[in-house]
């Protein structure tokens, strides 16, 4: 009985754990609020900001599925069929999604496409 009897001198010792802990907590707490300072000035971010950031931009004329054994056996003069017909648009991807469709033209010997669709943002 004696071991689960807690003295008076324990349960002071508990006591002032308890309410050094509890300070502590109420430090952190009034430091925390300090970082609630002034907002930040300046002009908002907008889209004359962030007009020069590159983005990629890829035309994807369609695509296929190949095992690796049709992989491996491809060899020069290999023709791959993709899954679009010849006239249906290309997709025109910016970061990766899908914005436009167009058709593929022929400029100064150079591959290009010409935006036919926008497609709306979802």
């Amino acid at each position: 009985m004696a071991e689960e009897e807690v003295s008076a001198e324990e349960n002071t010792d508990i006591e002032s754990a308890i309410d050094q802990a509890t300070e502590a907590v109420a430090v952190q707490a009034s430091e925390l609020e300090e970082l609630d300072g002034p907002q930040p000035g300046g002009d908002p971010l907008g889209m004359r900001s962030l007009s020069d950031v590159p983005v990629r931009v890829t035309v994807e004329v369609g695509r296929t599925r190949l095992t690796l054994r049709e992989l491996v056996e491809l060899r020069s003069g290999s023709l791959i069929g993709l899954d679009r017909e010849a006239h249906e648009p290309a997709d025109i991807l910016v970061n990766g999604k899908v914005v436009a469709r167009g058709e593929i033209i022929t400029m100064d010997e150079k591959y290009g496409v010409r935006i036919s669709s926008l497609l709306s943002a979802e």
